[in-house]
């Protein structure tokens, strides 16, 4: 499994939560074992204590994404060692892919399960999957949704750092937005003209006419 895809596992557990619109969808133990997808080994471990752990985890991982949303990324990469050191990784090589027809493994890195409970393991894994895209990518392709009142967490993958909604669906929903704001402020202006030339015809005395 390549270390690069861990990083989803903090952008799934940060866009469980939309704040502007009080919607939260991480209540409950099932929830919690479903963002695990496939591990499903680390999810058997979840329990109801693990809901109050993750909304925790989760705020100090929006913490990082704001903060290089804002451009603050000295905090960023603050707030994501903090993670790192309170929930340590276990590296191991791993070669479940085969190169040829005799068998010879594709080995890889693979982060192993935590051992403790199902919180530090997905921590973990979360905050390292980050960390290797932060440092590979850099700060700035960590975004947040800028089509209001979305603000779900997104991981900049474009070639030229264009990146701005989590969602082709929000950059519709943005562009449509930004499209009507300019027609309306148009009509606004094309009414303001036209009341200013009625006035100028009104104040025009019969000897300048």
């Amino acid at each position: 499994m390549e270390l690069a895809y861990y990083s989803d596992y903090a952008v799934r557990l940060v866009n469980t939560e939309e704040p502007a619109r009080n919607k939260d969808s991480l209540t409950s133990v099932e929830a919690v074992r479903e963002l695990f997808g496939t591990a499903s080994q680390m999810a058997r471990r979840a329990t109801d204590a693990d809901v109050t752990r993750f909304r925790s985890v989760r705020g100090r991982l929006r913490a990082v994404f704001t903060a290089a949303d804002e451009g603050d990324h000295t905090q960023a990469v603050d707030l994501l060692n903090s993670l790192l050191l309170e929930f340590p990784v276990s590296p191991q090589i791993s070669g479940h892919d085969y190169l040829d027809e005799e068998g010879r493994p594709r080995w890889h890195m693979h982060l192993a399960d935590h051992p403790s409970n199902a919180t530090a393991g997905y921590a973990a894994i979360a905050a390292m999957g980050l960390a290797f895209h932060l440092t590979e990518f850099g700060a700035d392709r960590l975004g947040l949704c800028q089509a209001a009142p979305c603000r779900n967490a997104y991981l900049d993958t474009s070639t030229n750092r264009s990146r701005r909604y989590c969602s082709d669906r929000c950059a519709t929903r943005a562009n449509v937005a930004a499209y009507r704001a300019r027609k309306r402020q148009e009509a606004v202006a094309a009414e303001r003209t036209g009341r200013t030339d009625e006035k100028s015809q009104e104040s025009t005395t019969p000897a300048d006419r």
